[in-house]
């Protein structure tokens, strides 16, 4: 499974994550608008049918065109109407997770990791996902265990790594941030990563420490300079 990289803003995370794409998905510059509005009139003929008159792939780039034109309800049920069809498609189970987390809906996020995680026999960016979703629905022992077991199935997963690093600093555990993130990002990065938690948290001087640290590591770090400059 993907990882995500390049983590100059490794505290993006949070958002970047939830926001990735499963493996192998589909452009959706080959489906119409006149297509997707088609598509959206045949959903209660889908759900009678015994022979769907699209396939899976039809479905799923319907689902993605939907989300580009931010209308996440749209995309649940193409996704939806995909996994009637395959039941074990992975983009599908994926982007549900995906939409159901922008949306908040905290539920049935976490139901659609969960069920993603169970077909993939234990994909580690889905924890991650699953972790994330517990943390902000207030499940503050599930999410722990979910970054874990991601940890625990994929040592070296960057998203694991970064949003469990996130989840402790939150909770003032900040060495053993620390020590997650150092598994996977520089020095400079774990300073960055701490003093923005810090300023998230309006402890402007230990902000300004870590990334005056930060840029004693990597003098390039320019996230660093602009946060610094910002609090100065």
């Amino acid at each position: 499974m993907h990882q995500l990289k390049n983590l100059s803003l490794a505290i993006t995370l949070l958002i970047l994550l939830i926001t990735g794409c499963a493996k192998n998905q589909q452009a959706v510059s080959n489906l119409s608008s006149d297509n997707a509005n088609a598509l959206n009139a045949q959903h209660s003929k889908f759900e009678k049918s015994e022979d769907p008159p699209f396939t899976v792939q039809t479905l799923f780039a319907a689902g993605q065109l939907a989300e580009t034109q931010e209308a996440p309800l749209a995309a649940i049920a193409h996704y939806q109407a995909a996994l009637k069809v395959d039941a074990h498609h992975r983009d599908s189970l994926y982007r549900t997770g995906v939409v159901y987390t922008k949306l908040k809906d905290w539920p049935r996020a976490i139901g659609a990791w969960k069920q993603y995680i169970k077909e993939t026999k234990g994909d580690a960016t889905a924890f991650a996902n699953l972790g994330f979703c517990h943390d902000l629905a207030g499940h503050k022992s599930d999410a722990e265990r979910a970054y874990q077991e991601g940890i625990a199935r994929d040592p070296t997963n960057v998203s694991c790594r970064v949003n469990f690093g996130l989840f402790l600093a939150k909770e003032g555990r900040t060495e053993e941030a620390a020590a997650q993130w150092r598994a996977v990002l520089s020095e400079a990065q774990v300073h960055y990563n701490l003093g923005s938690i810090y300023e998230q948290q309006n402890k402007r001087d230990l902000a300004k420490a870590e990334f005056r640290q930060a840029l004693q590591h990597d003098a390039n770090l320019v996230d660093a300079k602009t946060r610094l400059a910002a609090l100065d």
